[in-house]
């Protein structure tokens, strides 16, 4: 039987099909749900009734009730038309003024009739007058569901033109109240609303939209925010639940380590930190579990991650299965065959690079030893995930800056194996707890939380645009002492040409100080092809570039050790988290390393938090903090790097951390007792999942 709330808004008392086209188009209110979930954006305290004679201009919006003496129509000095009414209670009488439907109003208000006035009062004259207030007959303001906090809710310009205001929204919200009252389903169980002392479903909702005081509104907001996180971590943790005890992996003995350890004795030139062997030893237990790993790995810039997939990819081949690992971009791709092949070099194993500059020669060769079983490790960037890519026994998968994935893309991977293979997730981009907890809540996490030994921190410094020469002057010191600088300019998408420009004159700049055959430059953008990015980059690798100009395309996978300067053009327009990734692409060396956040000589107050920031911090997992508060969960990870898609009306990721952490707690405690919530106390837990499910899609196959 079909939900009255799953009824289309045109239905309900008041809207129509004209309006009912508005509501959708603009503020996507296509049901009844929807508009009811539509909730104000803030409060106005109308619990006062003031007197005329205590208004003043300083006043905010304020009520006075009383009735007109006089209407007067009348013109303005351009034309217009206008009504002047007069409006008296006890104390004194008051000018009222609209400019707009003057005759409609004229022919609808009556003198002597008491009503309840809402607006501004304003001064003009040197007298107090209230100009366009709302209206409202005493008799209905009396018997209105709340009229003491009036609920104000975000419109569009267009609604605005077509007479939709806050008090419209209002109205047709109170038609749905009463129509609907005594539908509105419970959707958390007796014992949730009891121990945790939470409003019933039915009051939340009317109180969102008409609060009785400002203490049942706390308590009605506190409802739905605990609802909305309460099932999203739910959802997560009895997905980890049923792929921990239904998904069956491929056991990988730790008795059949041969490669492992070769590479631990003859080839890794540095001891692991504590942090990387923790975490190693996390992922052996997951290999040797018989259960299906979904692991995300953390890790600060330059904390080992790569060893870290290196080791983990020896421990599956030592098993007899094949492993790949897909990077975002072709350069990162590269880097990662690079420094492979060379720690893996005299050792059995055979690793090929496929990108989509690869030959279509080299690619059939690819495909052939994928099938024989002959290539065991597979490096690549998207073009692993095609159709025609066949593994023989695909044992691991390990994607790397997995963010910059589409989850469908990345889903693909998990399909390259009749049984699914075990998968590793790495980001460098550090992710706060409270979010990790929620965009990651079905994963396992790691987390390597110490830079090696011997690592000197990054002095970051801010300069303004004004003081470029006293820039290049450091630049030219640097490279006077060998080392080699990276100048980096934005690139957003909406504006690639605008940047592409921006880089180009950067780039013309850049060679009058620093002129040829003294200097030599390379440069790298998104225009260039692969052939093209890959020769700039062997350049500055080999060291026959000094200076190296690019847009963000080397924000990750880029590590020439020698490189002791980074210079990031226009800051302010990055986020934090990719100014911190940035950063991190030098200090690879023993040498001291600089980077410099050049902006515009004003900054906003967001630009001046994020700059100093930078300035202050070194620690990853502290700046994703503050990005996550700057920019807010929705910018940090969308729909297709999440794989999960909130609907959060009132819950905040980024300001409630507390209570993420509190409902997480209870719906673990919930499914100790009853994994597969079977008790009869748990049936509405699954029925309101199930319609979450309606409303929601859910791609979080792999993440």
């Amino acid at each position: 039987m079909k939900n009255i709330l799953e009824n289309d808004i045109m239905y309900l008392s008041g809207v129509g099909p004209s309006k009912a086209k508005l509501l959708q188009q603009e503020l996507n209110i296509f049901t009844f749900k929807d508009l009811l979930y539509y909730f104000p954006y803030k409060y106005v305290d109308r619990s006062k009734v003031y007197q005329i004679n205590e208004l003043h201009k300083d006043l905010q919006y304020i009520q006075i009730k009383g009735t007109f003496i006089r209407l007067e129509e009348g013109k303005t000095l351009n034309g217009k038309r206008k009504l002047t009414g007069y409006f008296s209670d006890d104390s004194g009488i008051i000018e009222v003024l609209w400019f707009t439907n003057p005759k409609w109003l004229l022919s609808n208000l009556k003198l002597r009739k008491e009503y309840i006035l809402f607006g501004k009062p304003s001064i003009f004259a040197n007298r107090i007058n209230i100009v366009h207030p709302d209206i409202e007959d005493i008799e209905k303001w009396e018997n209105k569901i709340s009229n003491k906090i009036s609920p104000q809710y975000s419109l569009t310009e267009k609604t605005r033109n077509n007479n939709f205001t806050s008090k419209s929204i209002s109205k047709l919200v109170e038609n749905l109240i009463h129509s609907i009252e005594d539908k509105i389903e419970e959707t958390l169980p007796p014992y949730l609303i009891e121990n945790y002392h939470l409003l019933d479903l039915k009051n939340s909702l009317i109180n969102l939209h008409f609060p009785k005081d400002e203490k049942t509104l706390k308590k009605a907001e506190d409802r739905i925010k605990f609802e909305e996180l309460f099932y999203i971590q739910l959802e997560l943790l009895k997905a980890k639940i049923i792929r921990k005890e239904k998904t069956i992996g491929f056991v990988f003995h730790k008795s059949k380590d041969k490669l492992v350890r070769e590479c631990f004795f003859t080839k890794i030139p540095f001891q692991l930190t504590n942090a990387q062997t923790r975490v190693l030893r996390e992922i052996r237990s997951d290999f040797e579990s018989g259960k299906q790993t979904n692991r995300l790995i953390q890790g600060d810039v330059g904390s080992g991650k790569t060893m870290i997939a290196i080791l983990s990819a020896l421990i599956a081949i030592d098993n007899g299965f094949q492993t790949c690992l897909m990077a975002p971009t072709e350069i990162l791709a590269q880097q990662h065959f690079r420094s492979v092949s060379k720690l893996l070099d005299g050792l059995d194993v055979n690793v090929s690079l496929l990108t989509g500059s690869i030959k279509k020669k080299e690619r059939i060769k690819i495909h052939e030893n994928l099938i024989s079983g002959k290539l065991n490790l597979l490096i690549g960037t998207h073009a692993l995930i095609e159709d025609k890519i066949e593994f023989q026994n695909l044992g691991l998968v390990i994607i790397d800056e997995q963010h910059r994935f589409g989850v469908e893309q990345r889903a693909k991977l998990w399909k390259k194996n009749i049984s699914p293979p075990h998968i590793l997730v790495m980001t460098a981009t550090p992710i706060p707890r409270t979010l990790a907890m929620t965009l990651y809540g079905d994963l396992d996490i790691s987390v390597i939380d110490e830079l090696p030994p011997g690592r000197t921190p990054i002095i970051t410094q801010h300069y303004k645009d004004n003081q470029k020469t006293r820039v290049f002057e450091f630049m030219e010191k640097q490279i006077a002492e060998g080392h080699q600088v990276y100048v980096v300019y934005p690139l957003i998408k909406e504006s690639e040409s605008l940047d592409y420009k921006h880089l180009e004159k950067g780039v013309e700049i850049i060679k009058d100080y620093f002129p040829s055959p003294e200097y030599e430059i390379s440069v790298i953008h998104g225009k260039l092809k692969s052939a093209e990015k890959e020769a700039e980059m062997q350049k500055f690798i080999n060291k026959e570039t000094q200076i190296m100009v690019a847009t963000t395309v080397i924000e990750v996978g880029v590590d020439v050790p020698n490189a002791s300067l980074m210079i990031i053009e226009s800051a302010e327009r990055f986020g934090l988290s990719q100014l911190h990734q940035l950063r991190g692409r030098v200090g690879r060396g023993a040498n001291q390393s600089f980077c410099i956040l050049m902006t515009a000589d004003n900054l906003t107050d967001t630009g001046y938090k994020r700059i100093s920031t930078m300035v202050n911090s070194t620690d990853g997992f502290e700046i994703s903090e503050v990005d996550l508060q700057l920019r807010g969960p929705g910018d940090m990870e969308g729909k297709q790097q999440s794989g999960f898609v909130f609907d959060l009306k009132l819950a905040n990721l980024s300001k409630d951390g507390q209570l993420i952490q509190y409902v997480r707690n209870i719906a673990d405690e919930i499914l100790e007792l009853d994994p597969n919530l079977e008790k009869p106390e748990n049936l509405i837990l699954i029925n309101t999942l199930e319609n979450l499910k309606k409303y929601k899609t859910n791609f979080r196959e792999i993440s």
